[in-house]
């Protein structure tokens, strides 16, 4: 099974799926393997495509969950938080919210890879 972040929200993938292509939002991307376990990759958005027994992802950025930084992304979000709180410019303030926005989704990829451990 995948567990993904479409569109329209959040996607359930089995074995036989009807097609479907739709746009990722940022997250984490769930795969649960035959043999039981659990992957958590972080993709930055993109595209999944799905036939009955292929499922594609195509994303700029693509991280094992178990990869991620979380000292470092906080850091980013700071410098995020400072880059709006001063912005100059319409194009600040745009950087400024997407960073923000990567940044959260990476520590919900991280949150999700700290709650499976549990």
């Amino acid at each position: 099974m995948l567990i993904a972040k479409g569109a329209g929200g959040e996607l359930g993938i089995l074995p036989g799926h009807a097609p479907l292509v739709t746009l990722l939002q940022p997250g984490p991307i769930r795969v649960q393997l035959e043999n039981g376990t659990e992957e958590i990759v972080y993709v930055s958005g993109g595209v999944l495509e799905v036939q009955p027994h292929v499922v594609t992802v195509l994303a700029d950025t693509a991280i094992r969950a178990d990869n991620l930084d979380e000292a470092a992304i906080m850091e980013a979000r700071k410098q995020a938080e400072q880059l709006l709180a001063n912005q100059k410019s319409d194009l600040d303030s745009a950087a400024a919210l997407a960073s923000l926005a990567e940044t959260a989704a990476q520590l919900e990829t991280i949150r999700k890879i700290k709650n499976r451990a549990l």
